[in-house]
């Protein structure tokens, strides 16, 4: 049984004993006695242990996780302490430098703004080693769609930050009449002058969430 200590273990109770969620953890459990996955077990839903349901104030969603050697530990975009920042995340950090001023951190580890509230969610949490996508056909995109409406269908506001084609699909399961999307390319290198650079998505969010009487979110991960 899934116990992740807050209220998403009420919320989520319908989903873990789905056979959508018992489909997913018999995959998993050949994966990890057959294969190298990231992140390690105990942090795949990192994710929700970090940021309760109740708290969530903003989402950013990402793909699938970092799949090299001790990068991965459940929350999209962020590394573990002493682990390089990978390209797209150095580019999200050069964003917000250019949108409010605040200094590239040395850290890639983004727990700070977690327990601010920002749910730092991939739409398949798991993948093998050196294999990008490799776990995107097990389920985990239906998990975590139901997920997306979940968050979709508390009344208070929150904010959506989609980056990247496989992010943007998701926007048809959001509320758009109660929570603010915010849209762009995704910040790779590949990408990230088509429009990432420059959308001034973390101002914006804290804009929104000042609007709505809630306490904005610290993007500064300097100590």
């Amino acid at each position: 049984m899934l116990n992740i200590g807050n209220d998403w273990d009420e919320i989520l109770a319908p989903l873990v004993n789905s056979e959508l969620y018992a489909s997913i953890r018999a995959f998993l459990k050949s994966e990890y006695s057959t294969q190298i996955i990231y992140p390690p077990m105990k942090d795949i839903f990192n994710a929700f242990k970090y940021t309760p349901y109740s708290s969530v104030k903003a989402v950013i969603l990402g793909q699938d996780p970092y799949h090299g050697e001790g990068q991965a530990h459940g929350l999209c975009f962020s590394v573990k302490e002493g682990v390089k920042a990978p390209p797209s995340l150095v580019n999200i950090y050069k964003e917000i430098e250019s949108d409010l001023g605040i200094t590239p951190p040395k850290s890639g580890c983004l727990t700070k703004w977690a327990k601010q509230g920002v749910m730092l969610l991939n739409t398949t949490l798991t993948v093998r080693e050196g294999k990008p996508n490799s776990h995107s056909k097990c389920g985990w995109q239906d998990f975590t769609d139901e997920v997306i409406k979940l968050l979709s269908g508390r009344e208070e506001p929150m904010v959506f930050l989609l980056w990247g084609a496989n992010a943007r699909s998701k926007k048809k399961l959001i509320d758009q009449s109660k929570h603010l999307i915010l849209e762009s390319v995704h910040p790779s290198p590949l990408s990230v002058y088509g429009g990432f650079f420059g959308c001034k998505h973390f101002s914006k969010a804290n804009q929104f969430l000042k609007s709505k009487n809630i306490e904005p979110i610290d993007w500064d991960l300097n100590e």
